[in-house]
């Protein structure tokens, strides 16, 4: 897979240094996916609603759509915020500021029309752009089961092996083992975060967060310094779904935030996938609900490179073990079936039974003779008789 690459804070596309300020500045005074912020913002552009959003004089407010108080504390947000110090804070950390008209911005978030991000803060020298067009979001249960853990990294090393990008949100549970899985292989994986890129959630990851800001990217919609919250998990969810070709869920209840993401994807029109597990499983309910109706259920990456990948990326073919009797042809099978279970036949019954010529059903019996399917007595004809243990360990000892 091709890797883009970029360096320190350098963006490139055709966003002023005042729009991007200006967006900068709007991560700390909208919520993640605050659908009126979006109007405003499709309307106004950033430098002008950060503009409205610092006049109090009356009459002069054009932003229709909420209540004077829910106002209001756009208005002491969009004044406390400092854009030049959270810019500086994450170009400390390598990182940098991405918005809509950049180069790097991934188009697909457009399908969110007005919840779409105001932009992205980002940690990584990979191209987010890029690792967009060949993405997966695996997404699951913070308290999976050791199935469901093994089955989450199975899935992310097999899909990073096949050149695809893990998206996951850096959570316990299916979504650590997601990225693990990734990291492993040496793969791309990309942590979309609920706080800002500087901050470690959960603590427990700060190792994990650590090696996907080198080895892939760590990205959020919060500024520096921003902590998650309930709702924001939430919200994270439908860029998870919207950055990515499709979603696999792997251990969900019914109320999870892992079926948000897998709606969200299905909402806008991207492939939707759950991993089976034991029907009397609580953390596989949501995911079995889920394959009852719009998903596709999935077992491995390949099944899943299948569905989301382009014309060729097919899984092989599933068939059970292939016996020996696989292997033979029509006439034969059907003489070999004629044979009794117990003791012997000779060849004219055998012959009736397979319902053919007494010459042609001879010549069948030494073919499967030669292969050691039956056994000559004279002029009887019976099955081989299998090996038993006891067989083997007479041979064994002689």
């Amino acid at each position: 897979m091709t890797r883009g690459t970029v360096t320190g804070d350098a963006v490139s596309g055709g966003v002023g240094p005042g729009e991007r300020l200006a967006r900068a500045a709007l991560t700390r005074v909208l919520e993640p996916g605050d659908e009126h912020g979006g109007r405003w913002l499709a309307e106004f552009g950033a430098a002008g609603l950060l503009a409205r959003l610092a006049s109090r004089e009356d009459g002069h407010d054009e932003l229709t759509g909420v209540g004077e108080t829910r106002l209001a504390g756009y208005r002491n947000r969009a004044a406390a915020a400092v854009p030049e110090r959270d810019l500086a804070a994450v170009h400390a950390l390598g990182g940098r500021f991405v918005c809509p008209g950049d180069q790097e911005w991934p188009s697909q978030l457009d399908d969110l029309g007005d919840a779409r991000p105001v932009g992205l803060w980002v940690r990584g020298r990979a191209d987010l752009r890029i690792w967009s067009l060949r993405s997966v979001a695996l997404v699951g249960a913070r308290a999976c089961t050791p199935y469901g853990a093994h089955m989450a990294a199975s899935l992310g090393s097999g899909l990073a092996e096949r050149g695809w990008v893990v998206t996951s949100g850096a959570a316990f549970g299916v979504d650590g083992a997601a990225h693990r899985g990734a990291l492993a292989a040496g793969g791309a994986t990309v942590a979309v975060l609920a706080c800002g890129v500087d901050v470690v959630y959960p603590r427990g990851h700060a190792e994990l967060i650590g090696r996907i800001a080198e080895q892939g990217l760590v990205i959020g919609e919060l500024p520096p310094g921003a902590h998650p919250t309930r709702s924001r998990f939430v919200l994270r969810n439908r860029v998870i779904a919207a950055l990515t070709r499709g979603t696999v869920v792997v251990e969900a209840e019914y109320r999870s935030g892992s079926l948000v993401t897998a709606r969200g994807a299905q909402r806008l029109g991207r492939f939707t996938m759950g991993v089976p597990g034991p029907a009397t499983s609580g953390l596989s309910a949501g995911v079995h609900e889920l394959l009852r109706g719009e998903g596709v259920l999935v077992t491995d990456a390949a099944e899943v490179a299948e569905l989301v990948g382009d014309i060729g990326d097919l899984a092989p073919g599933r068939r059970g073990p292939v016996v020996p009797r696989d292997l033979l042809d029509p006439a034969g099978a059907r003489v070999l079936e004629a044979l009794p279970a117990q003791g012997t036949a000779d060849g004219r019954e055998i012959a009736r039974e397979a319902g053919t010529t007494a010459d042609e059903a001879l010549g069948r019996l030494y073919e499967l003779h030669s292969l050691g399917f039956v056994e000559r007595h004279g002029d009887g004809w019976q099955l081989a008789r299998r090996p038993t243990p006891a067989d083997a360990a007479r041979r064994g000892g002689t």
